[in-house]
């Protein structure tokens, strides 16, 4: 029997440990084929939510997928995120939290970088990929 992640574990205990003391839990998320999240909030192919109660509806997280409603610029939307695509989860307010290893796939990535249609997320009004930058990522502040 194979040992299962502690991702989840984790995942579950930092947004619990962050509604107990009046902090707001984020996911830092690597947008891959099977993460279900508005493609227009998408930058570098990585998003961040807000995963609080106040700011979600009906949300699980469980050891595969997190799973909610919530409203982006007005409009419900649901959002499923395999748990294979979390790169971190943090306190708001603090920064403290965790960041994952996120294993890359080429084609996964592509995917992110284009919306259902096939348009590029990035594109401007006038059609010209913005130039990236550098990723964002997560740091440990004490």
């Amino acid at each position: 029997m194979s040992e299962q992640s502690a991702k989840p574990y984790l995942v579950r205990a930092i947004c619990e440990w962050c509604a107990d003391n009046g902090l707001t839990p984020y996911l830092a998320v690597k947008v891959n084929g099977q993460t279900r999240v508005p493609a227009s909030y998408v930058k570098n192919g990585e998003i961040v939510l807000n995963v609080s109660h106040a700011a979600t509806r009906k949300l699980t997280v469980d050891n595969e997928w997190v799973q909610f409603t919530a409203r982006f610029n007005g409009a419900s939307q649901e959002v499923s995120v395999p748990m294979a695509a979390v790169a971190g989860v943090f306190a708001k307010e603090t920064g403290y939290g965790f960041a994952f290893t996120v294993a890359n796939d080429p084609v996964a990535s592509l995917a992110a970088t284009t919306s259902p249609e096939g348009t590029p997320v990035e594109a401007s009004a006038d059609g010209d990929r913005k130039p990236r930058g550098k990723p964002p990522h997560l740091q440990v502040i004490k």
